[in-house]
């Protein structure tokens, strides 16, 4: 069975960030505690914990040592709490995430208005919500275009969760377009997000089966399962190689391995490795 490895999967560059500023903070005698989980992959979280990188839910349980914000990002009130623990502060919030929350403040003030295309509830879409929100602006989230409310001002201003698909945006803007309202968009999709769904999508088109590595409570990794679903059924999504099952694979001449971005390289060539010992 041949096994193809996607040309764009694992960690992005915000990922990688914010696993080398942990991995930092950890080094010698040092300490740190992530707000949350660092990032949405359980093997890497527990790793972490046992380097002395522990995730606690409220600044307040910071005790000691160095308060790490996640690559997610957190809201402006729980920034200002963070800092007032006078404790250092490790600022891991991934790059495009940074953007997209100054995007929502800026939507925020110039619109009054604005849309947060994302999945309710999400640690990034919460950030985005409270920074448009002290900016001055009403708020609301929709995944898709059933969400929207209908009653939507003239005018709103877009803004979307960085590992949202293209898809999804398309939708909702269409139908904030269907009530006769002008949109002021924020394209926040993230790069990296785009390159592995358009690389997942191709790679299973083109195999038997396809192997989708990442947390199941990852949202880009989700997508990425339900993109290659929509191309090749035998699509599994599987945090770790040891979930891997040989009669998945049977009567497959080739499997795609694709992961989300909160993947490292060495979950993937465990899994690849696995794979090609079927």
């Amino acid at each position: 069975m041949e096994v193809i490895r996607s040309k764009n999967a694992g960690a992005c560059y915000g990922v990688q960030r914010a696993l080398d500023l942990a991995l930092k903070a950890s080094e010698g005698d040092g300490s740190a505690f992530t707000l949350g989980p660092l990032i949405h992959n359980p093997q890497v979280v527990a790793n972490l914990e046992a380097r002395g990188v522990l995730a606690v839910k409220e600044p307040e349980q910071a005790t000691h040592g160095a308060i790490i914000i996640r690559s997610h990002g957190v809201t402006p009130a729980v920034r200002r709490s963070v800092e007032a623990r006078g404790l250092p502060v490790i600022d891991a919030t991934c790059p495009h995430v940074a953007r997209a929350q100054k995007a929502a403040a800026t939507l925020a003030e110039e619109c009054g208005y604005v849309v947060v295309v994302g999945e309710e509830g999400h640690p990034e879409v919460e950030g985005l919500v409270a920074y448009a929100h002290e900016a001055g602006a009403q708020v609301h989230v929709a995944e898709t275009a059933a969400d929207l409310p209908v009653d939507l001002p003239e005018h709103v201003g877009v803004v979307v969760q960085t590992t949202q698909t293209r898809d999804a945006l398309d939708d909702v803007l269409e139908g904030i377009r269907a009530q006769g309202v002008a949109a002021q968009v924020k394209d926040t999709v993230c790069t990296a997000t785009r390159q592995r769904q358009q690389a997942a999508a191709e790679l299973a088109g083109q195999v038997d089966a396809i192997v989708v590595i990442g947390g199941r409570n990852s949202a880009n990794t989700t997508h990425l399962a339900e993109i290659c679903a929509a191309e090749c059924p035998r699509t599994h999504h599987i945090e770790s190689a040891a979930e891997l099952d040989s009669a998945w694979f049977a009567g497959c001449s080739s499997v795609g391995v694709t992961a989300g971005a909160s993947t490292p390289d060495d979950q993937i060539d465990e899994v690849v490795q696995r794979l090609e010992r079927m």
